[in-house]
């Protein structure tokens, strides 16, 4: 997808993952919002018509696939979204979020097709990717790790366990993207924990860090991921400036919305703002 494409699938993966938590009456608006063009740049980008991940919806756990990790669990409705767009599983699933005996629930589970890892707890998932990326390395395969952080998951140690021992073993299969929205529950990053200097700590460990000032750009998040790819002998970190709830005008940097779901009148706004992006004939975002 070009980048006017990219813009309007982000678009319409905003309303379908908000309409998900509205029916549901349950889950993190603010959180799932500020990473959706990271996701969507992942799973429908490209760099020179090359795809940024190899999978295949029509064989999920394809020995050939690249893994993704979505460390903030918490925003798994932006990625049931893509996934059910792509063809993992029905749409139909998406009315059913969180609901008993339903298919897709509040953090990420490996039964739900298109998801490789389970997330139940914050700070666990860059250990997970690194522990996959050194499988991947030790076994000489070509596949590659992606990670999305919260920043607010900065403040547990197993992050900078994993970072550590990402780096001793040269894991240049992994690339870790910092969503990095200033916000989380309990109000501002820095208030809560401050966790800067997010560049000083990651290059400190061996990192390579590249810098995204704006992390709902795409045309810098594509570029971030090329320079990605041309690093070796060294985990990457990009570091994305986001904001908590984009997309929603009302709730862009309010700590409030971070895990509540929108109103009926609320969902009715946002739907009519993001209709003239996402209006143009949808069938060219289906996966080719």
């Amino acid at each position: 997808m070009d980048i006017p494409q990219l813009q309007k699938k982000a678009a319409q993966i905003r309303v379908e993952a908000l309409t998900a938590i509205s029916k549901a009456e349950s889950g993190h608006s603010g959180s799932a919002m500020s990473c959706v063009e990271i996701l969507v740049a992942l799973y429908y980008g490209q760099i020179s018509e090359r795809v940024l991940m190899n999978f295949d919806p029509k064989k999920p756990g394809w020995e050939e696939q690249d893994y993704f990790v979505l460390s903030k669990g918490q925003a798994v409705p932006t990625l049931y979204a893509i996934l059910s767009d792509l063809g993992f599983f029905d749409k139909d699933e998406m009315n059913y979020l969180r609901k008993v005996g339903g298919l897709l629930q509040g953090y990420p589970n490996i039964k739900v097709p298109g998801i490789s890892v389970p997330i139940t707890s914050h700070g666990c998932g860059l250990s997970i990717a690194m522990g996959l990326a050194l499988s991947i390395k030790t076994e000489r395969l070509p596949n590659r790790v992606f990670a999305v952080l919260g920043d607010g998951e900065l403040q547990e140690g197993q992050i900078w366990a994993a970072a550590m021992s990402a780096a001793h073993y040269k894991l240049d299969n992994l690339i870790a993207f910092i969503d990095n929205d200033d916000l989380q529950v309990d109000g501002p990053v820095r208030s809560v924990m401050d966790v800067m200097p997010i560049q000083d700590k990651f290059e400190s460990f061996g990192w390579k860090v590249i810098h995204v000032w704006h992390g709902h750009d795409f045309d810098e998040i594509l570029d971030a991921v090329a320079k990605a790819f041309s690093v070796n002998r060294h985990p990457v970190c990009i570091w994305c400036h986001t904001v908590k709830g984009k997309g929603i005008e009302f709730a862009e940097g309010k700590p409030y919305y971070h895990d509540v779901p929108l109103s009926e009148a609320e969902l009715t706004e946002v739907k009519k703002k993001l209709a003239p992006i996402i209006a143009d004939n949808l069938s060219m975002f289906k996966n080719e």
